[in-house]
């Protein structure tokens, strides 16, 4: 079946399952493979759930006018997606960087809905799967689209953008992580550049992170439409600066020169002052779109982080700050840098293991032990095969467990109490079962 006519029967059935166990009623239902499933086996267990259609390339129920064979699933959802995207007709920012990525989506998101039908990815849906997934998901009455794009691999980002089609975009930053993928830090930031080739060759619109010097340099040289920049330095098209952070940010921005904006002040439920810059994108975004800056600002206050990104829970006997959705060396150290900052009495690290640095990894982890190590806390927990193998890096003062229930044992034997706890691993880590003995 080709392209055209599947999109017709998506367009009478615009639903789309790639599981069983949570299946839409009317939904098309497509037959993934990933490294311990095959989709086809679940082809007619989908259709006796409710879907309307089953795509498939293996010759299942082949008889069946529901089930529909072709030659690949993933790539005929990837077709689908780049020919519903060409139907849509609206504007689509494109969003990666190593750090900040969902954070600064959602800022997005909150920032246009004050005054367009926008939508943006859900949850992490940002790789060669979830950006179709997310494409499809956009109904014909969105104006706005904001797609997050994900990479642990060079030309990945390429592709997504091939399906995507971003007339507008930016790279929140890079830095190192997923580096067995992208195998140095240079490898990291042709993955991500590869956004910026799109919005030159396409004629897009970036916004660009105007203090950062690695994205000054890869954007230079090339042409694009329009460049907004966004920054702490008042040169740039939005300018901003932190006027508290205890522990969440309150901020002033300014774009006196670019929009006719100065002296806005705006309070945020996001701790963390490596946060700014992610305000300052969506400001810029906003401003660009046309918004004023009360709407702006009544968007930006609205946002919530719920997503375990620097989101702050109070326990009861603790200040957490719950960051451990994602963690590498560069967000790790804006994390400790952040708890540095912050105004409180006793403060407590319990950090994880970060994952997919390759070669890197023993460097890294050793390089946060030495650097917790001069800081003045009341506990530095780490927990994790890699930071219990470079433990002779650190003090006396130190706790390393090798996993997840040792670390546990401890909390509940010796237990954190009337303190602000920086909570920080990769998501394989599950920090969230330390976050009930805090």
């Amino acid at each position: 079946m080709d392209t055209a006519k599947l999109y017709q029967l998506f367009q009478k059935h615009p639903s789309i399952s790639t599981d069983t166990r949570n299946i839409l009623p009317g939904s098309i239902f497509f037959a993934l493979k990933g490294t311990t499933f095959n989709g086809n086996q679940f082809a007619e267990k989908a259709l006796s759930l409710g879907a309307s259609f089953a795509v498939v390339d293996e010759p299942v129920l082949a008889e069946n006018d529901k089930v529909l064979l072709v030659s690949d699933v993933l790539e005929t959802l990837q077709n689908l997606a780049r020919y519903h995207r060409d139907q849509l007709g609206i504007p689509l920012i494109g969003i990666t960087g190593t750090n900040g990525k969902t954070t600064t989506k959602e800022l997005l998101h909150a920032v246009l809905s004050q005054k367009f039908n926008t939508y943006a990815t859900k949850g992490n849906l940002n790789n060669h799967i979830g950006v179709p997934l997310s494409i499809l998901s956009i109904k014909p009455d969105v104006e706005v689209a904001i797609i997050e794009m994900g990479a642990n691999h060079i030309g990945e980002i390429a592709f997504l953008c091939s399906i995507a089609k971003p007339g507008l975009g930016l790279i929140t930053n890079v830095g190192k992580a997923h580096l067995e993928g992208f195998g140095s830090f240079e490898g990291v930031k042709q993955a991500k550049g590869e956004l910026y080739v799109w919005l030159e060759a396409h004629k897009g619109v970036l916004f660009l992170q105007g203090d950062n010097s690695h994205l000054l340099a890869m954007a230079n040289n090339k042409t694009f439409k329009e460049i907004i920049t966004y920054g702490m330095n008042k040169a740039n098209s939005v300018s901003g600066e932190l006027l508290a952070v205890n522990p969440v940010l309150t901020l002033r921005w300014d774009s006196f020169k670019a929009y006719g904006c100065e002296n806005q002040s705006v309070f945020t439920h996001l701790t963390g002052s490596y946060n700014l810059e992610n305000v300052l994108a969506a400001v810029a975004v906003g401003l660009y779109f046309g918004l004023k800056p009360d709407e702006i600002n009544k968007g930006i206050e609205a946002y919530k982080p719920s997503n375990n990104r620097s989101q702050i829970t109070e326990t009861g006997k603790n200040t957490v700050i719950c960051d451990y959705y994602n963690a590498n060396a560069s967000s790790m150290s804006a994390a400790l840098d952040n708890l540095e900052s912050l105004d409180a009495g006793e403060k407590a690290v319990i950090l994880g293991d970060m994952f997919e640095l390759g070669e890197e990894a023993p460097q890294e982890h050793r390089r946060l032990i030495e650097r917790v190590n001069a800081m003045p806390l009341n506990r530095k927990i780490f927990v994790g095969k890699n930071f219990f193998e470079q433990k002779q890096a650190g003090g006396d003062d130190m706790e390393y467990y090798e996993n997840l229930d040792a670390a546990k044992e401890a909390l509940q034997s010796h237990p954190l109490v009337n303190s602000t706890v920086l909570l920080k691993a990769s998501r394989g880590m599950a920090f969230e079962r330390l976050l009930v003995l805090l």
